[in-house]
């Protein structure tokens, strides 16, 4: 139990960490814009506020907008009463507060958390899962998710995500700004004189949405792994999260609910069949690390 305790102590000085260095990319856009129009410090300062207001929105409301979009519906604890024991059953072995419980109706086979914080976390099934796992393999996927809460999985990416955004707005608001309404001020700026600035702002601009995304993957896949081991200290059973991720591997139903903004938080990729991606471009660019790591990595603990 130390263990984990220390991965939830670990994440945090993560989100810290990770956030301090997207505000900074985010300053960077803005103190660059600032430079190159001469305008002291107001496009930083614009650049912080619009990032903090969005991360603010999404620390509250993140679980909120994830299961408008997915269409997700709160269980009833009489009508799905041996669901809401599994999923209590797993908060008693974890320490963690009792989630609130949702489910997609969707063929499909996934799953995923939300919620800021232990005392607003959220798990979502969709049909399909519930009907397909046996109850061993279920209480796996509830571990999971379980995990990632106890570990503070969801505020982390919550928030990272959109951070990512912010970048991505910002930056692509500042490139027009320069390509299409910046005559007048390139004349009088002083601040890019010299080329190798000016070359080094550019690419910021045209790399860092990019960049972002990249750790935001990686940082994404990071915590599948760590989500994995966790669960197995509140089951004592990696058999079980192992056959869930094998049947689950082997749905080749997508699911329609899920997007591009939502893909990151549920169990197994929604958008990619048989939860396989080719090629190492794909794995770089994918929400999840391999099924097959996965599972190898259980079946040796």
């Amino acid at each position: 139990m130390a263990t984990f305790y220390t991965h939830i102590s670990e994440n945090k000085r993560s989100s810290c960490v990770i956030v301090a260095c997207f505000i900074a990319v985010i300053a960077a856009l803005g103190y660059f814009l600032d430079a190159y129009y001469g305008e002291g410090l107001f496009y930083t300062g614009v650049a912080l506020i619009v990032a903090g207001i969005m991360s603010f929105i999404s620390y509250y409301n993140s679980d909120k907008i994830v299961l408008t979009l997915s269409g997700a519906k709160k269980v009833d604890p009489e009508q799905g009463r041996d669901l809401h024991n599994l999923v209590e059953n797993m908060s008693i072995a974890s320490g963690i507060p009792k989630p609130q419980v949702y489910v997609i109706e969707d063929t499909s086979m996934n799953a995923f958390a939300t919620g800021r914080d232990p005392q607003h976390g959220v798990i979502c099934f969709t049909t399909g899962i519930l009907q397909r796992l046996e109850k061993r393999e279920l209480e796996g996927v509830i571990a999971h998710e379980m995990s990632h809460i106890g570990n503070y999985d969801i505020r982390l990416m919550s928030l990272v995500s959109v951070l990512v955004g912010s970048i991505a707005l910002l930056s692509d608001w500042f490139t027009r700004g320069i390509f299409y309404g910046g005559r007048r001020s390139r004349k009088s700026s002083s601040g890019f004189n010299n080329p190798l600035i000016f070359i080094v702002g550019i690419a910021l601009l045209i790399l860092s949405p990019i960049i972002a995304q990249l750790i935001k993957l990686a940082l994404g896949r990071r915590r599948e792994f760590l989500a994995d081991a966790t669960a197995v200290q509140i089951t004592r059973y990696p058999k079980g999260l192992a056959d869930a991720l094998r049947k689950l591997g082997s749905d080749s139903e997508i699911l329609e609910a899920a997007n591009g903004a939502t893909a990151h938080l549920y169990i197994v990729s929604p958008l990619m069949a048989n939860g396989k991606s080719k090629g190492w471009l794909a794995s770089l660019f994918s929400t999840h690390p391999p099924l097959e790591e996965r599972i190898a990595r259980l079946e040796e603990m």
